[in-house]
């Protein structure tokens, strides 16, 4: 399976961001799930979800002050790569 993500170093912090299906966002036990499956290519760092909608806007889920920078960047600044997962 290959997912698209990134790891970003702004500000002083480091943290992952890997896109999901908005399903993945629903609930917090769904959110909690998709953490738990992706954490593993992000050893040690805070994890992000992203999705998006019909008209190719993110929604992030995660840590307020990592969710709330993101919010305030154009997606296209952020540096995703493919990453294949098994």
């Amino acid at each position: 399976m290959q997912i698209d993500g990134a790891i970003i170093k702004e500000q002083g912090q480091e943290f992952g961001i890997v896109i999901v299906k908005q399903s993945a966002m629903s609930s917090d036990s769904a959110a909690a799930e998709s953490r738990a499956a992706f954490q593993g290519l992000f050893p040690g760092l805070p994890l992000i979800l992203a999705s998006q909608d019909s008209r190719g806007v993110f929604e992030y889920q995660g840590r307020r002050d990592i969710v709330a920078f993101l919010a305030s960047i154009d997606a296209s600044r952020i540096p995703w790569k493919r990453y294949t997962v098994s």
